[in-house]
């Protein structure tokens, strides 16, 4: 999708490209969160877990978590890249700090790049709600390829 909308730009004129043109990657309509931030080396993304995202337990599950954490560390390293470049996840390490529920309310997860090389990218991300609590933590190894 991104490519389609921002064919010959850079990963984070592509980004911009793609959150002013509000259009949604199916995962982000099935989980209901969207990209709502980025710049050179950090991407936030943002959501209102509920039902829709719940365990049999009746918590959030934690694939909720790893879809925003894994979006926002790829699309911090995306932020990074040239027209020419694409990347993919090859490692994504999450540790969970506290329970989500609807109750929550939004929760960001915001990603930015540790380091980022020719081949390998390193990035890290936090899943807060809007007073700051955390809730979990996740970092990120990427593959760096050329298109």
């Amino acid at each position: 999708m991104v490519t389609d909308i921002g064919a010959g730009l850079s990963g984070l004129e592509q980004l911009r490209a793609f959150i002013a043109s509000g259009q949604r990657p199916g995962i982000a309509d099935a989980l209901d969160f969207d990209l709502v931030e980025v710049a050179d080396g950090r991407a936030v993304f943002a959501g209102v877990p509920g039902p829709h995202a719940y365990n049999p337990m009746g918590i959030v599950h934690g694939g909720y978590f790893a879809t925003l954490l894994d979006s926002a560390c790829g699309c911090a390293v995306h932020s990074k890249l040239t027209a020419q470049q694409a990347y993919t996840t090859l490692e994504l390490k999450i540790a969970f700090h506290k329970t989500v529920t609807a109750q929550t309310g939004r929760v960001r997860a915001e990603g930015a790049v540790i380091t980022i090389g020719r081949r390998v990218a390193f990035a890290e991300a936090r899943l807060i709600d809007a007073s700051g609590n955390l809730y979990a933590t996740a970092t990120s190894t990427l593959l760096v390829m050329e298109r």
